[in-house]
């Protein structure tokens, strides 16, 4: 889970200081990612937040970043190319390894995916590369400019719409679009990749995927975002996205301890993740996940309910309780099933409740547990299996009051 953003800056290749975020677990850091943007987008896209913040919930920080001249970066876009972008890649590298760890994973988004393709292979900190509709070729965003490529050509500079901006590119920003190849560089990275692209993607066909797995060496791997569309405007896309390249990335990461720059998480840890009205990310010492509310009460369903989450503590162990007396008695018991539903119900309906509940005023909350167990139960056992239910802990918790101490932590 990221458990907070720090805004950093850093010198890019002309000097210019370029703005930048660190999405950091809430616990131990396994490692480092560096995330490479769209072309003429941000480290702000919808895509790089969601990627960056998954792949923090599973252990990795990762650094994101403003090219020379887009979102919060200082310096003239108009002066950058492909190579100066590759030499920004270079600079967030060598800034990560000299305040923090050096980048074991790169991820890029369209441009910024070919950018992470070209500089891999001098990057020997890196041991996999994720890409999302990315080009095979960085001279394929010539195709973008249209009409104003003649005027280019003639005048040496066009101002050229791109994505609703106006942004003025040169003659010597296709020059060098031109003059790069990626196949060799793909081909000699030999770092471990990940394609990732939509079949309908409209703006880098599907055929660029094919070129990068053909010419990267194993071990490569692709997956289709069906129905994706090239930005990953669609936060289910996105979402799926990431939980790709955190799964992915983490292969490669297994066999390693987790370096402790950050602080040990001692408790349940929840937090916002931003993404959303109500999503939050749960971390319970090494286990992460979501929860969160369903859409029609104005949630994104990415995850359980808080209720859930309760019925599901219920429901754990319970399962858990029986398997433990029937080891204790050498009971032969099959596999235990627990569904728990949760309601509130006015206290005078509660046919469960004590004479004192029914008597109060307003609802209480009624926890229903069905038990199953695979081959059934003997009648004698029966009674036993509901008694031992009853006295797992966490019914036992639900059954009386609790008290809950609250404090603030001043400290932001």
């Amino acid at each position: 889970m990221t458990a907070h953003t720090i805004r950093a800056e850093f010198e890019g290749h002309s000097g210019a200081k370029l703005s930048a975020r660190l999405d950091l677990p809430a616990g131990a850091i396994r490692a480092w990612a560096l995330f490479a943007h769209c072309f003429t987008c941000s480290k702000d896209t919808l895509a790089a937040r969601r990627i960056s913040g998954e792949l923090a919930r599973a252990g990795i920080a990762v650094m994101r970043f403003d090219f020379t001249g887009l979102g919060s970066s200082d310096g003239e876009f108009a002066s950058t190319n492909f190579s100066s972008n590759v030499a920004d890649l270079k600079a967030a590298a060598e800034w990560l390894e000299k305040h923090y760890t050096a980048p074991e994973i790169l991820v890029g988004h369209s441009l910024g995916g070919a950018a992470v393709l070209a500089v891999a292979g001098d990057l020997s900190s890196v041991k996999a590369v994720a890409t999302l509709g990315a080009p095979a070729e960085a001279s394929h965003v010539i195709h973008n400019f249209g009409p104003h490529v003649n005027e280019i050509a003639e005048k040496g500079e066009a101002e050229v719409k791109l994505g609703g901006r106006t942004f003025r590119i040169q003659q010597q920003f296709v020059e060098d679009l031109n003059a790069t190849t990626l196949t060799d560089r793909i081909a000699g990275m030999r770092k471990a990749l990940l394609v990732l692209h939509g079949p309908r993607d409209e703006v880098v066909g599907i055929d660029n995927a094919s070129a990068i797995f053909t010419a990267a060496k194993h071990p490569k791997s692709f997956v289709s975002l069906d129905g994706a569309d090239h930005l990953l405007t669609n936060a289910a896309d996105a979402n799926y996205a990431a939980g790709i390249i955190a799964s992915w990335a983490a292969r490669y990461l297994a066999n390693e301890a987790p370096r402790d720059e950050g602080q040990p998480v001692e408790h349940v840890l929840v937090g916002e993740t931003g993404q959303g009205r109500f999503q939050v990310s749960v971390q319970a010492g090494p286990h992460r996940f979501l929860a969160d509310e369903p859409a029609g009460v104005g949630g994104s369903d990415t995850g359980p309910t808080p209720y859930d989450l309760v019925s599901a503590g219920l429901g754990a162990c319970t399962a858990m309780t029986l398997r433990m007396y029937a080891r204790h008695k050498n009971i032969e018991l099959g596999l235990v099933s627990v569904a728990v539903s949760h309601s509130k119900v006015h206290m005078k309906d509660c046919l469960d409740c004590t004479d004192e509940q029914r008597s109060g005023k307003g609802r209480i909350d009624r926890f229903e547990r069905v038990i199953s167990v695979d081959g059934g139960v003997p009648e004698d056992l029966a009674g036993k299996i509901l008694e031992i239910a009853d006295k797992c802990p966490v019914h036992r918790t639900l059954e009386h009051e609790a008290k809950i101490a609250t404090r603030l932590d001043r400290k932001g």
